[in-house]
């Protein structure tokens, strides 16, 4: 006759606590895996993000300066302001392919090649060209300002050279768009993520580039 074997009492409770000192560990390895599988990602998707803040050493009280110094460059076709009379609208549109395209920029043009210089101290964030728009200079002077200057026929900088305020970073020149103003700059403004007339900022202090609904 077999003998029937009994666990001591003291088995059962050893068991079950092996069992659960296996789980929750197995719980902590899998937490301690995702939460460095989580740093991974937010270290690697801050280390490659574009848009990394910038350390502006840009002085509040300087002025904001023109694309220009050449006195003979006159406006060739203003910024279109969606509040404006509808006059001065129409005189603030490209009409290219059949199709009228407002202006978001200005366009500033002489009979002659002029100097295009840099508004203010800042970093070559982009150079293109495309035919539509031609030769193109990205600025960004901080963290708000971004200004673009194209049309130009020649550049001499490059992406991620640093800019001082009045220096040239190219020449005027042609594009398509707009090809009848002939020798010109197209200038565009960001400030604050929106495209805002460049007439309306120069000579202001850097402190005081904010859109006008803000002031």
């Amino acid at each position: 006759m077999k003998k029937k074997l009994y666990l001591k009492p003291f088995v059962i409770p050893a068991v079950y606590s092996l069992l659960v000192i296996g789980l929750l560990a197995s719980v902590f390895v899998s937490v301690k895996n995702d939460a460095k599988e989580e740093e991974h990602v937010y270290v690697s998707g801050t280390i490659l993000d574009e848009n990394v803040p910038v350390v502006s050493t840009i002085a509040p009280t300087t002025l904001v300066g023109k694309p220009y110094n050449n006195e003979n460059v006159v406006i060739g076709k203003d910024y279109y302001d969606y509040k404006d009379a509808e006059e001065n609208q129409r005189k603030s549109i490209f009409y290219h392919e059949g199709i009228y395209l407002q202006n978001t920029g200005v366009d500033y043009q002489a009979t002659d090649v002029f100097d295009v210089i840099s508004i203010l101290d800042g970093e070559v964030t982009d150079v293109t060209e495309e035919e539509l728009l031609g030769k193109s200079v990205t600025i960004r002077h901080n963290n708000e300002t971004i200004s673009v200057y194209q049309s130009l026929s020649e550049v001499t900088v490059k992406k991620g050279d640093k800019v001082s305020q009045g220096q040239t970073i190219g020449k005027s020149g042609t594009s398509e768009l707009g090809s009848e103003l002939g020798n010109k700059l197209h200038f565009e403004l960001t400030i604050e993520g929106q495209l805002v007339d460049p007439e309306n900022y120069y000579g202001k202090q850097v402190s005081e580039l904010k859109l006008e609904s803000s002031n």
